[in-house]
């Protein structure tokens, strides 16, 4: 009876283990049955990605509305009116000649103001410049506004009146034995001449230049006189 139960006791606890073990046995082969499909997955996910990545974007292009807001009028452009006869025609081409020698008449009338006021302008600054070469102190005085201004480029004022000026150049006239200035360029416009010119003295024999010089002066005239002298160094 004792041996009955052992041999049966021995059987159960075999069939035990063999359920057991078939048990720890399934997930191992389960996994590794999922791992070739996950990585797989994985994979066409990323190939998916980068299709869609590499693939041309499309260029979106917004409607522009049109303005509504009639901010700048609502008005149309209107045709222009064409003459309905030869008479309405002859008459509007009358009109556009006439419009246009007015306009260049005004023009020329303008031009030739500016031209009249150059050679003004460089008149003055002529018989300025023989004063000059001249030593002659009344006659280079003669040309210059009461109130008259020198600068230094660009607005340093050196003086201001002719009392000034007489003082400064009083004494050149005298001290020096000869002055002679003359233009390498003179440029005029209007009631402005600018004059790049060669000053040429002599300090101790007038037939002996011991200093010769580049300048550049601009001369601003009004009503026949100097009103401002501007020095470029």
């Amino acid at each position: 009876m004792k041996s009955s139960f052992i041999i049966c006791a021995c059987l159960l606890a075999a069939l035990t283990q063999n359920s057991h073990a078939v048990e720890q046995s399934t997930p191992l082969n389960e996994t590794k049955s999922t791992q070739p499909e996950n990585v797989a997955q994985q994979q066409g996910k990323l190939d998916t990605l980068s299709q869609v990545a590499n693939a041309p974007k499309k260029l979106v292009v917004n409607k522009v509305k049109s303005d509504d807001s009639q901010v700048l009028g609502s008005e149309s452009t209107k045709p222009v009116q064409q003459p309905n006869s030869k008479v309405d025609k002859a008459k509007a081409v009358s009109q556009a000649e006439q419009a246009v020698t007015q306009a260049k008449e005004s023009l020329t009338a303008r031009q030739q103001a500016k031209a009249k006021q150059s050679r003004e302008s460089l008149a003055v600054v002529e018989q300025l410049v023989n004063a000059y070469n001249a030593r002659n102190i009344e006659e280079f005085i003669r040309m210059y506004d009461e109130d008259v201004e020198f600068y230094i480029f660009p607005n340093e004022l050196l003086f201001k009146g002719k009392e000034k000026l007489i003082a400064r150049y009083g004494i050149m006239f005298k001290k020096l034995k000869c002055l002679h200035s003359s233009p390498i360029k003179r440029i005029v416009h209007g009631d402005i001449v600018i004059d790049h010119e060669l000053s040429e003295t002599c300090s101790t024999d007038e037939n002996i230049i011991d200093k010769r010089s580049e300048l550049i002066s601009s001369y601003q005239i009004k009503d026949g006189k100097v009103v401002r002298v501007l020095f470029f160094r």
